[in-house]
């Protein structure tokens, strides 16, 4: 019986899934095809192969980035990863997750991870670097005291200048001890207080140089109270150390030159620089001299100006009247005044009789005036008067009548208001009367 044939895509994913499920590996292998990282996403497509067989590898951009490795044809890697089918294209590919060089280059590659860390952290910074006195008078050497290194740096200090002092500080170089060894010998050195310190050794393999590649002692030399100089191995060899020391020379002999200035060198430094300074103060009087006259031209230039101002001024007011004829300001003055004297004179009798002319004119008209505002008035005046005349009690009085008021001249308007025997005043129309009452009649008693 025939299998039932399936489509593409499933037998792609039947790939895939089978791929999955191997899990993951550790391979190693030598990098072929390497053509860069993409110029669009940044990740690596090559292969790795042995004698037999090769494979397609993927690496991830950030994993690139992270592992510190220049990847290029030949490179022996160690990679661990996954087998993955892609499903478009039905290819599979190793996606390495991460990636280490084989042999040295995994030494290497620690050291490049190292120093990137290190450079982050800003120990390799220029600006932390502390300047180095040229001339040093006293200087600690920290190797091993029982290689050729330590008598090649004292042989080249007595040589160029054998005024140096020189401290030896033991240390172990090479091994796995070496970094303490050296980290205790530049506390020991530091101690001392003196104007530098050389970190020194001769060269070697790689392997021989990797205690100058620990992190304890890059740590060590960056945070040492004096400047650190380092002379580790040949010309080629570049260490951690040598990446955060204050100064990095290619051999041990370069850093004891660099901080001992031959004396011939020294004296022919002094005599150029007392040439330069002869020069400079030359150079200083001949400016100050030509600046002293300039100011001099200026001045005088200026003097000569404001003399001649100032003289312009004086001959200025000099033909001025009033200097010439003094009597002048005066006559011309009198007239002036003179002049003012007969106007006044006569514009005032003119003043006079205008204001009289108007104040008699204002007099009629308030005379006018005031007789039509008044006379609405005056009549209503009259027209109560003459209702208020009407209106008086006295005026009734003067028909007959009497107003009887009591002894505290209050009007009796009713018999019962009064008593037997009170005193009375009686007004009449002419004149009045005073009475004392001898009866009471009510209008009861009436009845």
């Amino acid at each position: 019986m025939e299998a039932t044939p399936i489509s593409v895509s499933d037998a792609v994913l039947l790939a895939k899934n089978a791929a999955a499920g191997i899990g993951n590996l550790v391979v190693t292998g030598e990098v072929s095809g390497f053509r860069g990282p993409n110029a669009r996403s940044g990740h690596c497509y090559f292969q790795v192969k042995d004698e037999q067989s090769s494979m397609s590898v993927i690496v991830w951009r950030s994993i690139y980035a992270s592992s510190g490795i220049q990847l290029k044809d030949g490179l022996k890697l160690i990679m661990q990863g996954k087998f993955d089918v892609y499903q478009g294209s039905g290819r599979l590919s190793f996606i390495a997750c991460k990636v280490y060089v084989s042999g040295e280059g995994l030494l290497r590659q620690q050291v490049a991870q190292l120093a990137k860390k290190l450079e982050r952290e800003g120990l390799m910074a220029p600006e932390r670097k502390r300047e180095i006195p040229r001339f040093c008078t006293r200087v600690a050497v920290v190797t091993s005291l029982s290689g050729s290194v330590i008598e090649d740096v004292k042989r080249t200090l007595r040589r160029r200048n054998p005024l140096v002092a020189i401290q030896e500080v033991g240390a172990s170089v090479q091994g796995t001890e070496a970094p303490t060894s050296m980290i205790r010998a530049l506390k020991v050195a530091a101690a001392a207080k003196p104007d530098a310190i050389l970190l020194v050794r001769g060269g070697g393999s790689f392997e021989d140089l990797m205690a100058f590649n620990d992190e304890a002692l890059a740590r060590a030399v960056a945070a040492c109270s004096v400047p650190v100089i380092t002379g580790i191995g040949h010309e080629p060899d570049t260490s951690i150390c040598d990446m955060v020391a204050d100064r990095r020379c290619s051999t041990p002999t370069a850093a004891a030159e660099s901080v001992a200035p031959a004396l011939d060198e020294i004296v022919q430094t002094i005599n150029g620089r007392q040439v330069r300074l002869g020069q400079a103060f030359s150079a200083i009087l001949k400016r100050s001299a030509q600046q002293v006259e300039d100011a001099g031209k200026i001045i005088t230039r200026s003097l000569e100006n404001q003399i001649q101002r100032e003289s312009v001024l004086v001959e200025s007011l000099a033909n001025h009247r009033c200097m010439q004829e003094p009597r002048s300001m005066i006559e011309d003055r009198k007239s002036q005044l003179a002049m003012t004297e007969q106007r006044l004179q006569d514009a005032i009798p003119r003043s006079i009789d205008t204001r009289k002319r108007n104040l008699e004119n204002d007099s009629e008209r308030l005379v006018s005036i005031g007789g039509r505002l008044l006379n609405p008035y005056t009549q209503l005046t009259d027209r109560l008067g003459q209702a208020l005349t009407a209106l008086s009690p006295l005026n009734v009085v003067k028909r007959g009548y009497a107003i009887v008021q009591d002894s505290k001249g209050h009007v009796v308007s009713q018999a019962s208001d009064v008593s037997v025997n009170d005193q009375i005043k009686i007004r009449l129309g002419h004149g009045g009367l005073t009475a004392q009452v001898e009866s009471v009649q009510t209008e009861e008693n009436e009845e």
